[in-house]
């Protein structure tokens, strides 16, 4: 459940000049239970970008199951979209650490792999060359970009959808407006974001019988929140909800610093 929350959407269209930069922290809980801290900081330039996170479990969790992960992406701004030329991520628990990284070039997967490889399951269904083109990595796809000039922060921003591959698996992410609210960090932004429904389906790399795969597949009930970058189009997840059998799970920002960047004044000679 908190790999999935890491995976959220992405989407680019019409050219526009963005710079800006975020420090957020989140705070993961279960049933209102804290379960789990993680920070994210994004670098958007004129021509460059770079988004990274980590996190691990915390408060009761961490006596029982103890983890830790990071990931991060990194790519150029074409025309103003968000064009991604790598991804890594690092998962550490109490069994292993896990390794993956991605190679992509405009959308496709050049080259990835996972340390240690897994070990092949006959019930896996099988990602092919061609699930891996025209796709997103987790981290970039987890950066909403609005296209037009009128206010980001509308129902049109989660009129999307975005095909994405981790490394090992490939689904679809898919929003629908359900309302505006306003939200207040601890430290930080304070204003409104869009609320959208967030819709998981699988295409490929996964086992159709594992019970998490049925579960996120069927819910109807998941909900994600977006707030802005200032001065980009690009929105965030400020919170993100999941009913869970025991109970709401919620990853939701408590401090949520963002800046416009000033343009770079190109040096002369």
């Amino acid at each position: 459940m908190a790999a999935f929350c890491g995976l959220i959407l992405a989407w680019v269209a019409a050219p526009a000049a963005a710079q800006g930069k975020l420090e957020a922290q989140y705070e993961a809980t279960l049933a209102g239970i804290p379960v789990g801290k993680g920070a994210w900081n994004i670098d958007i330039q004129d021509d460059v970008f770079s988004a990274a996170a980590s996190g691990g479990t915390s408060g009761i969790l961490k006596s029982i199951a103890n983890g830790s992960g990071t990931g991060a992406s990194q790519g150029r701004v074409v025309n103003g979209a968000l064009v991604a030329t790598g991804y890594q991520a690092s998962t550490t628990t109490s069994k292993k650490t896990e390794e993956i990284h991605i190679t992509l070039d405009k959308g496709n997967v050049k080259e990835f792999g996972i340390v240690p490889e897994p070990p092949v399951d006959p019930d896996r269904i099988v990602v092919t060359d061609a699930h891996r083109r025209g796709v997103w990595d987790p981290m970039t796809a987890s950066l909403l970009r609005v296209p037009g000039t009128a206010d980001p922060l509308s129902a049109e921003a989660c009129h999307n959808g975005a095909p994405v591959f981790d490394g090992r698996m490939r689904y679809d992410l898919k929003l629908d407006f359900k309302r505006m609210e306003t939200v207040k960090a601890e430290k930080g932004y304070h204003g409104p974001v869009v609320v959208c429904a967030l819709y998981f389906v699988p295409v490929a790399g996964y086992i159709p019988d594992r019970p998490v795969i049925k579960y996120l597949s069927a819910q109807r009930n998941i909900e994600i929140a977006f707030a802005p970058v200032a001065g980009t189009r690009i929105l965030v997840p400020f919170w993100i909800k999941i009913p869970t059998p025991l109970g709401p799970a919620m990853l939701e920002a408590t401090s949520f610093i963002t800046t416009a960047q000033p343009p770079r004044v190109a040096k002369t000679q």
